[in-house]
């Protein structure tokens, strides 16, 4: 059960980030696959984190210029047995309020018609353009319309803000709770990829491995995947989002699966392992994951207090070029290599992102000019790699690249909080170094 409390102490946060601004989150709503079937739901982050209602098709209004018991409103789906039976149960109107803190619910219907009054003495209205097109129109309405009154009385003019600027600076710090719930999701990936890795021989099929690791998540109490499982193969490995997983594992290849758990209140896992199918690296396959490996683990240290995800990124970067240029597969100066991206037919992305209720999760990067310096609470992950093939053109100068390296594709991914005393690698329990990888 989920410890609705928490939501709570995170509305008191928000209502007090937002000032006089009336803030309007809308939750997601169900999107069609095919025909008359739906994908299955996920919630809107920024509704869930708030709120911890997990139906589509709601709006939560945050009015902090409103009196005590007037601040947190609902607008649900109302209860209709009928449409139960066909599609689940719903809380309702009254659930809203008596299991999830709602100062006041009303129907969903009645959005468009109370909003107006609800909105009535805040200084702004606070609202995402361009994510929920249907609550756009009715929002642009209503703003209209407290522009027309403003007109008319001669007062300034009410002004239209994104609140996503407060409520994901209020996710990029993980407080005790969301941790505690990040290590189970972790964990339980980091074992997964253990548990398929114990389970590869050559002959087996990509999908069986996506399966194998899948099961694994829903076996231990996880919601299921967290984003599509990547499981490629050989040459496969080199196409960084490769989601067909279907050719066959062959003896000698490496396999990449990126793969991480969600659990039901959505916190994710996000871990990459590379491997020999067959249990044993050949030569080229072990010198370019040790150089992927030096890199990360040196990036991993570099996860500290005061640093920033631009400065990680540089230091994987030189390590990859360095390990690159010392194989002959780059050459020229390092530091030249770097700033012409020389390098980028071999290392194309960025070494990490944010972690949390998005695997992608929200919170700026730089602000302005300036890097956002890594503080206590932060989760992001590290995740160098290095992906020959003939995809993108040998840039001028450049050495062509010999068959014996192409089809290799190698990323090591790692979770790890910002601490006071340093980085806390949270997916250790899923090992990377070639002596627990071989057999």
């Amino acid at each position: 059960m989920i410890d609705l409390s928490k939501f709570s102490c995170r509305r008191e946060r928000f209502l007090a980030q937002l000032g006089g601004k009336a803030a309007i989150i809308p939750a997601a709503s169900l999107v069609t696959h095919h025909a008359d079937c739906d994908y299955p739901f996920r919630q809107d982050s920024d509704f869930w984190y708030l709120t911890g209602f997990d139906e589509p098709d709601a709006i939560a209004l945050f009015l902090p210029h409103r009196a005590i018991g007037e601040k947190f409103i609902l607008f649900v789906r109302p209860k209709e047995p009928v449409l139960e039976v066909w599609n689940g149960f719903r809380w309702g109107i009254e659930g809203a309020m008596s299991e999830f803190g709602a100062d006041c619910a009303h129907s969903i219907n009645d959005f468009s018609k109370l909003l107006s009054p609800y909105l009535k003495g805040a200084e702004a209205i606070a609202f995402r353009i361009g994510k929920s097109s249907s609550i756009e129109q009715i929002v642009l309405k209503a703003w209209a319309q407290e522009l027309d009154n403003v007109q008319r009385i001669g007062i300034p003019s009410i002004p239209l803000v994104d609140p996503s600027p407060i409520l994901h600076q209020l996710r990029l710090f993980k407080d005790s709770f969301e941790l505690a719930r990040m290590r189970e999701a972790v964990s339980i990936s980091a074992k997964a990829h253990e548990f398929v890795r114990s389970k590869t021989h050559p002959g087996m099929n990509e999908r069986e491995l996506q399966a194998i690791i899948e099961k694994y998540f829903l076996d231990n109490g996880a919601r299921g995947p967290g984003y599509g499982s990547i499981v490629a193969s050989g040459d496969n490995a080199c196409v960084l989002h490769y989601t067909q997983n279907n050719s066959p594992l062959c003896d000698g290849d490496l396999v990449l699966i990126d793969a991480g758990c969600s659990l039901h209140d959505y916190y994710n896992g996000d871990i990459t392992r590379t491997f020999p199918v067959n249990g044993h690296f050949s030569n080229e396959q072990r010198a370019l994951y040790e150089v992927v490996l030096v890199a990360q683990k040196a990036a991993l240290a570099s996860v500290v207090e005061g640093t920033d995800a631009e400065a990680i990124h540089l230091i994987a970067v030189r390590l990859l070029v360095e390990g690159l240029v010392d194989l002959g597969l780059l050459k020229g100066q390092v530091d030249s290599l770097i700033e012409q991206g020389a390098y980028k037919h071999l290392y194309m992305h960025r070494t990490g992102h944010w972690l949390g209720l998005d695997v992608h999760d929200v919170g700026a990067y730089r602000l302005g000019e300036y890097p956002v310096p890594l503080e206590p609470g932060m989760v992001l992950t590290v995740e160098p790699g290095i992906y020959v093939s003939d995809r993108i053109p040998v840039p001028d100068g450049q050495p062509s690249i010999k068959d014996r390296w192409k089809g290799i594709g190698i990323r090591i991914e790692d979770d790890v909080l910002v601490t006071k005393d340093g980085p806390e690698v949270l997916s250790l329990e899923a090992v990377k170094d070639i002596a627990e990888l071989e057999f």
